[in-house]
């Protein structure tokens, strides 16, 4: 059993992670506790001012890693800027792949029909879901490619794939009726549909399930697969978990407050799948080769720092130039109405 005077002999890194954690859980708290307690509608401002405290908290994180690490890591404490380095890459590159996760709330809120005053809990609760599932998800990532160091030959594979699939699709194709625990939930629990900002109310002596609860499932659900996609592109830039994990969840954690920001212009992103295709395209290509390539890369001085200062300017313009179209090209032509049909996502009715 750990002793009370043992807490104050943790490693430098293990407090860290300790007051990383207390930061994120005051945030949150201070974010629905006090300022959202009540059902209410999120406004541009107050979303791009949340969007820029969670950017503005990513880049002081990264100058404390700049700053601190050869306190936090000894072993290495050379290695500051290339760790800052590599948060700064991870984040941008997990940030840019969340963004994709915001058609996907648009279709689902559309679906159901959620009113905007109920949208910020759902959001606030389904982010919390997915930082302890991608947390599982990162550590079961770190422990295999340290056993297995193949695997990173298959990581790189999943991206091409991914990326494949992702240039041939449109966001259009996601339907939550066909949602695997959706079906499942509305098989099985009891759900009356209500106006509320509750998961559960009680009614004639028993609990019932709201639809805000299916959307919550539906949209924890959809993460799992979303997190298939970018936790392996992190782990293409940078192999060291507290990078892929603080940058990870650093860059979930201002997705809300995007989604608020966005919301009216999403569909003016029309080429965002082509760009985000080539960023997964670009990391998988480059998990493959790089490993066989790094004795050649080292003799003609190319080390890791450079490697990662690539990846970061290559995600970087890849991004920019798509959105640049995508501006330029403006939104999506709608077809005439007497066809009934345009190119925003279908949304069927409200089950």
């Amino acid at each position: 059993m750990l002793e009370p005077a043992a807490l104050f002999h943790l490693s430098p890194t293990a407090w860290v992670v300790i007051l990383f954690h207390v930061f994120i859980l005051f945030v949150m708290a201070l974010d629905l506790g006090v300022l959202h307690r009540r059902a209410r509608v999120a406004g541009v401002r107050e979303a791009a001012l949340w969007t820029g405290v969670w950017i503005s908290s990513a880049l002081m994180f990264a100058l404390l890693i700049w700053r601190f690490w050869p306190m936090w890591r000894p072993d290495s404490s050379a290695r500051g800027s290339d760790k800052a380095l590599e948060f700064v890459t991870g984040y941008v590159t997990e940030l840019s792949l969340s963004v994709d996760n915001l058609f996907v709330f648009m279709v689902i809120f559309r679906y159901f029909g959620v009113a905007l005053q109920f949208q910020h809990r759902v959001l606030f609760w389904g982010i919390l879901g997915a930082l302890f599932m991608r947390a599982g998800f990162i550590l079961t990532g770190a422990v295999v490619l340290d056993y297995f160091h193949w695997a990173i030959y298959l990581l790189g594979g999943l991206l091409l794939f991914t990326s494949y699939r992702m240039l041939r699709s449109r966001k259009q194709e996601f339907d939550p009726e066909k949602n695997l625990v959706l079906r499942l939930a509305q098989r099985y629990l009891p759900v009356v549909h209500v106006p509320t900002q509750r998961f559960f109310v009680y009614r004639s002596g028993r609990w019932f399930a709201t639809s805000l609860l299916l959307v919550l499932l539906v949209i924890e659900s959809t993460d799992v697969v979303f997190a298939v996609d970018s936790i392996p592109a992190i782990f293409g830039i940078t192999r060291d978990p507290f990078i892929v994990y603080t940058s990870n969840i650093l860059a979930i954690l201002g997705l809300r407050s995007l989604f608020f920001l966005l919301a009216g212009f999403l569909e003016m992103f029309r080429y965002l799948n082509v760009g985000l295709s080539l960023v997964l395209g670009f990391i998988g290509l480059k998990m493959i080769v790089q490993e066989p390539l790094r004795p050649y890369l080292q003799a003609v001085g190319i080390g890791e720092r450079i490697l990662v200062l690539v990846s970061l300017i290559a995600v970087t313009a890849i991004l920019a130039v798509t959105v640049l179209a995508s501006v330029i090209a403006g939104r999506p032509a709608r077809s005439t109405a007497s066809s009934g049909e345009s190119d925003t996502p279908a949304v069927k009715p409200r089950p």
